[in-house]
């Protein structure tokens, strides 16, 4: 289903499908029969495993499980078997089942009782694709039934078989006689239609995301080389100059092959069930004849090698080139081969291979997804069967479909366009799966773009003044000395040549240039980072301890700008709800309206008697009234869900003129299109980055270089790490890179100061995001030195002598 490629009738269609599936959602209702859309039979025909011996390759032998069959590893034993000759075909029905395993289908007690014989089984499942290889199960469309359609229809008549098929179908108008359903199979549509019992609109936006933190786009691993390799092996090699080079991660080693040139490759051995998302050279450039000009890749069986494509590498690469990327199944081995080099060169050198690549159960939705250990974050979806969440999140899947292939309709692709997504508002929360949401994104911010200056603009910083306010804002009520006013002093536009929209491209990742008094430092985008930073926690301190340098935003539990999700959702137009979106802000406030519109009227008079009046106390703890005269007018007991009404209301609203200045701001430098688009997590994320960090969500952004893999360097720095807590891994990113919050890619030296010295403090560059790392006695020493760097050196000092 191609999104641009569908007729009118087709896309109306589909959104009146959209309309109604999203009220379904929204009030937990059953879905549409033609979401759950399943054929009553389906017709399979066997492909056989290309790595298969002759003999195994003229039968297939079936087994059949009562119920969809164990995962990896499972050892419970089948009921029947089903022998299937070549050529022959298997009848089925249309339900199909995914686990750890692979793809099944199922056999009605009918099925069952034609190919085994037996009558003692209701139902059967046979594996129809193992994951990891290995004969498969096809759908196809019989002779028989072929030639009865055509005598009976005419030629060419299909019938629609598929769910996407009966969505356009029920719901697109159309002049004639509309083609006929294939019959469904009402067992398994009534399975997906049925709503789990305690089901919410809640329980499908936490499905959802747990869907998207569990996608492709998600699983970001490093490089997979040792895990997803089992071997590796090269045409040839010059003298210590061989294959296990190529994973060693080192810059000072390399492959070298040794022969005529046209003839040298290196082959992988990829381990059972992995796919290659991305393969990179790791260029040698230290002599250019010894650059690949011109390779090949082939991939698969490893007597079936097919070419797969040819890449010409430019000729300014020196360093990472991707030659291969999105395979779609597995490949047992993948081979390069190195046709040319630069400058007619004989021989390659490469100093690597990386490869991004997943296992491929990971990457195709199934059932073993739903494990207790993963669900631990997602508190409504515990205790619910794997197979419900399996399927309920098969719908999402297939909702998110539709819906991707009108979205392009949906939202204006320019802002003079007339209208926005909030007619389909409902839908936002799942615009996390959504394909095409990412580069309409893309293209949106593309198309209004502008030129950024040619010079940036210089301002001078005094973070000393800044932090004498910060311990005491009473001081300064002009809030002059603080980073917020000093930016917004220097960047006022009368002081440019023209304002600064700040709309420049992607690649533009500085700015202003920052000069901070009394501190040395050249900024090439470490001072500018930190001044974000600073502007950060002077807007919403991280500690709870501290006064607010800046009366903008009222303290709340949150940190560096995480404002409270009633706050994000109003600034990308998503809906708010009382009880669990201004429970971020007063917790305590919703607990007592909850408790008091469920107060008889003996309790109510017990605890307000005579005192509780029409007003509230706003954030700011400003008393307002809520009706005129209100604080002189007793609320009773008849009347308390009123009042109840107004504080909602009021305390709702009490931030809707900032917020709509904030998301005006926003606009300024954002496409409307893009809030559109932006649930209101991204656009926190990408506000503010990840709020928690962790070890292993650290470990993917560190790079080390010039380290042996075994170095006892690195494995203090990570036993070092392993014990900070989250606030303590912020401070070390900010050291680094002027950022606290990931993402941010860190590049990991060894320290060459003093290369005998052991003990010293470390040293980083945040312009360049490096870190340098000294040898430690041990962990534990490492974490201290560590620890009271990034607490304590929260100056640049090093970039430039005070001579200059």
């Amino acid at each position: 289903m191609r999104a641009g490629g569908e007729a009118p009738h087709q896309v109306l269609g589909r959104l009146r499908f959209l309309l109604q599936c999203s009220e379904c959602f929204r009030r937990a209702r059953a879905l549409p029969a033609a979401l759950c859309y399943v054929p009553r039979e389906v017709q399979y025909k066997i492909c056989k495993d290309p790595t298969a011996t002759a003999a195994a390759a003229a039968r297939s032998l079936l087994s059949v499980w009562d119920s969809p069959g164990p995962a990896r590893g499972g050892k419970r034993a089948a009921r029947a078997t089903i022998e299937v000759r070549k050529g022959g075909c298997l009848r089925a029905t249309g339900e199909e089942y995914c686990n750890g395993a692979g793809l099944w289908v199922k056999l009605s007690k009918e099925q069952l009782e034609e190919y085994t014989g037996s009558h003692g089984l209701e139902e059967g499942w046979v594996l129809a694709q193992r994951f990891g290889g290995g004969d498969k199960l096809v759908p196809v469309d019989s002779v028989d039934k072929f030639q009865w359609q055509n005598q009976t229809l005419g030629n060419g008549y299909k019938p629609a078989a598929s769910w996407e098929q009966v969505v356009d179908l029920t719901y697109s108008m159309r002049l004639g006689e509309k083609p006929r359903l294939v019959e469904q199979d009402e067992a398994a549509v009534q399975k997906f239609r049925s709503v789990p019992p305690g089901w919410s609109y809640e329980h499908d936006m936490e499905l959802g995301r747990f869907l998207y933190d569990h996608s492709e786009e998600q699983l970001q691993y490093g490089d997979c080389m040792t895990e997803h390799v089992s071997n590796i092996e090269v045409s040839s090699q010059m003298g210590d100059c061989g294959a296990a080079n190529l994973m060693s991660n080192q810059t000072h080693s390399f492959w070298e092959s040794d022969g005529p040139p046209g003839q040298h490759w290196v082959q992988l051995s990829m381990k059972k069930g992995s796919i290659v998302k991305k393969l990179w050279l790791v260029l040698n450039g230290n002599d250019n004849s010894y650059i690949p000009r011109r390779v090949a890749v082939y991939g698969g069986p490893p007597n079936r090698l097919q070419h797969i494509r040819t890449v010409l590498i430019n000729e300014n690469s020196f360093q990472s080139v991707c030659i291969l990327r999105n395979m779609k199944f597995h490949l047992p081995v993948l081979e390069i081969r190195f046709l040319e080099c630069r400058d007619q060169g004989y021989n390659v050198r490469l100093q690597g291979i990386k490869i991004k690549s997943f296992w491929e159960w990971d990457l195709i939705l199934n059932s073993d997804v739903f494990q207790p250990a993963r669900l631990v974050r997602y508190p409504l979806l515990e205790g619910v069967d794997s197979s419900v969440l399996y399927r309920r999140a098969v719908l999402i899947q297939r909702f998110v479909q539709i819906l991707d292939s009108v979205l392009c309709y949906l939202i204006p692709l320019s802002e003079d366009s007339i209208g926005t997504f909030n007619a389909l508002r409902n839908m936002k929360p799942f615009l996390l799966l959504s394909k095409q949401s990412t580069a309409l994104i893309a293209h949106c911010l593309q198309s209004s773009e502008s030129t950024p200056p040619a010079i940036l603009p210089k301002l001078n910083i005094n973070r000393q003044l800044a932090r004498e306010h910060r311990a005491n804002p009473a001081l300064d009520r002009s809030y002059r000395h603080t980073v917020f006013t000093q930016l917004y002093e220097g960047l006022r536009s009368s002081k440019h040549n023209r304002p600064l929209d700040y709309r420049w491209p992607t690649n533009h990742t500085q700015w202003w240039e920052c000069d901070f008094v009394t501190e040395g430092i050249v900024d090439n985008g470490g001072g500018f980072r930190d001044t974000l930073s600073d502007v950060s926690e002077e807007l919403c301190p991280s500690s709870g301890n501290v006064p607010v340098p800046l009366p903008f935003f009222v303290r709340t539990s949150n940190q560096i700008l995480a404002l409270p999700a009633l706050v994000w959702k109003q600034l990308a137009g998503e809906e708010i709800d009382w009880s669990k979106d201004f429970a971020g802000v007063d917790a305590e406030l919703v607990k007592l309206l909850e408790m008091m519109e469920g107060m008889d009227r003996e309790a109510f008079e017990f605890m307000f008697g005579k005192e509780l009046t029409y007003t509230v106390v706003r954030s700011d703890q400003h008393v307002v009234e809520l009706i005129p005269n209100g604080s002189n007018t007793v609320v009773c007991y008849e009347d308390r869900k009123e009042f109840i009404r107004l504080v909602q209301k009021a305390r709702l609203e009490e931030s809707k003129e900032q917020i709509a200045a904030m998301r005006a701001g926003l606009l300024c430098v954002v496409p409307q299109p893009v809030l559109d688009l932006l649930t209101w997590q991204l656009m926190e994320k990408k506000v503010c980055g990840d709020p928690k960090i962790t070890v292993s969500d650290l470990r993917r952004f560190v790079t080390f270089m010039d380290f042996l893999p075994n170095d006892t360097r690195i494995q203090n720095f990570w036993e070092a790490l392993s014990n900070f807590t989250s606030e303590d891994l912020s401070r070390f990113l900010k050291f680094v890179s002027g950022r606290s919050r990931l993402p941010v890619q860190i590049i990991v030296y060894p320290d060459r100061s003093n290369l005998d010295a052991v003990d010293l403090m470390p040293q980083a560059s945040t312009c360049s995001c490096a870190f340098f790392l000294p040898s430690y006695s041990s962990a534990k020493t490492c974490e201290e030195m560590l620890r009271y760097a990034v607490y304590n050196c929260v100056s640049i000092d090093t970039d430039r002598t005070w001579d200059e």
